[in-house]
């Protein structure tokens, strides 16, 4: 598993910070449009399937899934559905600071308690309308547990009877078994790429454990791209498939 971590300390901006919610602030903005297409675009690949929860994973860290899942949210609800957006990324959680929230309750003390039935308790609507959010919480010893409990699968049965879309934000496939573990329980499962960064041989591993998985993988976002968009920092782009048995070595980073 060595092989795909990076030497490199993480970047902690995104846990501080949040990410950028560019749909949000600049609707009318070009890359806020290519966050629009990638909404079309999953949509389309859900066609003969109704998806009402989907997560957004990556091989790594740092390669953008926390900004893609975000942003595609956004344009979920400013399509008019009601949306929760999820962060099941217990190790390394970022919207509550996306979204100006106190963490000290959140997924984790749900998935403790004795009953989900009060969930509704943890939600925080946000300044977006139609958007609802649910932060990790404190950050527990055994993520994958909680992740993989009866609990969580109650939990999500009864947010997709609520909500229109539940779209969660989970951990790098490679760095730990959470993600895999959710693949079962969602409708759909996108892929960020980031251009330039996320290696070759990490996304063929990615793309065997979800298929042992079963995963139903609607796609994958490019991310980063096209470089600076209009000097926004943005590129995206939105394919079927992954394409990595014929990118060439050289390209390879």
């Amino acid at each position: 598993m060595s092989l795909f971590r990076r030497k490199s300390k993480l970047s902690e901006d995104t846990m501080v910070n949040g990410v950028k919610m560019i749909t949000a602030l600049h609707p009318k903005a070009i890359v806020s449009e290519q966050f629009r297409t990638i909404r079309t675009n999953i949509e389309f690949a859900s066609v003969d399937t109704s998806i009402r929860t989907i997560m957004f994973t990556s091989a790594d860290s740092s390669e953008g899934k926390s900004t893609v899942s975000a942003n595609v949210s956004v344009t979920w609800a400013q399509q008019g559905r009601r949306v929760l957006f999820v962060d099941a990324d217990l190790r390394r959680p970022t919207l509550h600071s996306t979204f100006g929230l106190q963490n000290t309750q959140g997924l984790t003390t749900l998935l403790t308690q004795n009953s989900v039935d009060e969930y509704e308790q943890f939600i925080h609507k946000s300044t977006i309308d139609n958007l609802f959010v649910l932060s990790s919480g404190p950050i527990p010893p055994n993520p994958a547990e909680l992740l993989n409990s009866r609990r969580m699968d109650s939990f999500i049965e009864k947010v997709k009877k609520d909500y229109d879309m539940v779209v969660f934000d989970v951990p790098p496939m490679l760095t730990v078994s959470d993600a895999q573990l959710l693949t079962a329980k969602v409708d759909g499962v996108v892929l960020v790429v980031r251009f330039g960064v996320t290696q070759k041989a990490a996304l063929s591993r990615t793309k065997e454990l979800l298929d042992l998985a079963h995963a139903n993988v609607l796609g994958y976002v490019m991310n980063d791209a096209a470089g600076d968009a209009e000097g926004s920092g943005y590129g995206y782009g939105y394919g079927y498939g992954y394409g990595y048995g014929k990118t060439d070595e050289k390209e390879e980073k």
